[in-house]
């Protein structure tokens, strides 16, 4: 099919050549084009520079601005090029483009336009994970960003945040609100991933005269495979690593009774590690029934509702078959202090047998939502992560 195609082409060409009479010529003129056009002002910083060639092929297109080059990539067959970041805004661009024809010879052509000036800018706020949280994390982590202003568009941004990893995995952006977006893999990571967050945000549109200010880069690495599955009815916790069992801790969970004092049920990432946490109530103050003030040592953070995995001397004897806590998974001293220093931020901390649900919104419940409820809020769907380079 492709071979006729070529040789019905041929013979078009063929033709339109014989029919050219007294002396005219059949070999078209180079062109370049050039977009945006000539002295236009007040660009969207979102419109591409492109520069193409007919009946020729580009030899060089020189782009710059405020003195910068400005990158861009070539089509394989040299009759395209196309600038590789959106425009910055409030600046003066110059396009200098030469091509040549069939016969040898050359045209140039120039042109110049301005994007329209920013009236505010933005950038990330908070990126996790970051040194505080460690860069060697579980394979539950989330990337986690919170914009420093309000995003409304956000098709333009989450199409400029890239991540790419050493093993390739199916992932998503997930909008919880104007200033947070969360990745994570349809599955964990596997362990052992090198990944690399990129954001060119740079000139990118985030809302109606708001910019980007910055790029972004946050390399980190996925540690082994740590998970542990606490269960509020056999009242133990059993952690693996990489497939292997290697603890099974006595403990002993939320007391129930009231909704509040259990201990959510779900997929709990570890938030934090802490040598000391003091505990309020959070729903009673000092004389009231129910206040409580307690300090506990050696405490993995899983929830933004006030639960820990932590020692707790007081409940040893209650650890593998009664639930007394407020809502804590409670370990013995020892069982604390080995769990906070062999978990990574990131690790899942799974809690089964519970009435009382983790939502997704409570800390790093990013896991509670299925894959199919996971995509609704993503601007632009699933994708595989790219080639880490």
């Amino acid at each position: 099919m492709r071979a006729g195609a070529g040789a019905l082409a041929l013979l078009m060409a063929t033709g339109c050549s014989a029919a050219v009479e007294d002396g005219g010529s059949s070999t078209p003129k180079t062109a370049i084009n050039i977009t945006p056009l000539n002295g236009m002002q007040g660009l969207s910083t979102e419109t591409p520079i492109m520069v193409g060639a007919t009946a020729g092929a580009l030899k060089n297109v020189t782009v710059r601005a405020a003195g910068q080059p400005v990158a861009g990539v070539y089509s394989a067959d040299k009759t395209q090029w196309r600038s590789e970041r959106p425009m910055a805004p409030g600046l003066s661009y110059s396009v200098t483009a030469v091509a040549a024809g069939p016969d040898g010879g050359t045209v140039e052509r120039t042109s110049t336009f301005s994007t329209a000036k920013a009236a505010t800018s933005f950038g990330i706020d908070t990126l996790l994970p970051n040194k505080d949280t460690g860069l060697t994390v579980g394979v539950g982590m989330p990337i986690m960003i919170t914009f420093d202003k309000p995003v409304k568009d956000r098709v333009s941004v989450e199409r400029n945040l890239s991540v790419q990893a050493s093993n390739p995995v199916e992932g998503a952006w997930h909008w919880f609100d104007d200033k947070n977006v969360v990745f994570r893999p349809k599955s964990y990571w596997p362990p052992h991933t090198k990944v690399r967050f990129v954001a060119n945000l740079k000139g990118v549109k985030g809302a109606d005269g708001m910019y980007g200010k910055q790029d972004y880069t946050r390399d980190f690495t996925i540690g082994r495979s740590q998970i542990s599955v606490a269960n509020t009815q056999t009242h133990h916790m059993k952690i693996d690593r990489d497939g292997r069992q290697i603890k099974n801790f006595p403990i002993s969970a939320g007391m129930g009774g009231a909704m509040r004092h259990y201990t959510t049920s779900g997929i709990h990432l570890a938030m934090s590690r802490e040598d000391v946490t003091v505990m309020t109530s959070p729903d009673a103050g000092p004389g009231q029934s129910g206040y409580y003030q307690t300090t506990v040592y050696d405490t993995v953070r899983i929830s933004n509702s006030g639960e820990y995995v932590h020692g707790a001397p007081w409940s040893v004897g209650d650890q593998g078959n009664s639930n007394v806590s407020h809502g804590c998974i409670n370990v013995s001293p020892s069982n604390a202090k080995w769990f906070k220093e062999n978990t990574l931020i990131g690790d899942p901390v799974i809690v089964e047998g519970t009435p009382r649900k983790l939502e997704a919104t409570n800390g790093w419940g990013h896991w509670q939502e299925s894959w199919k409820d996971w995509l609704k809020w993503s601007r632009l769907r699933a994708d595989m992560t790219g080639p880490l380079t």
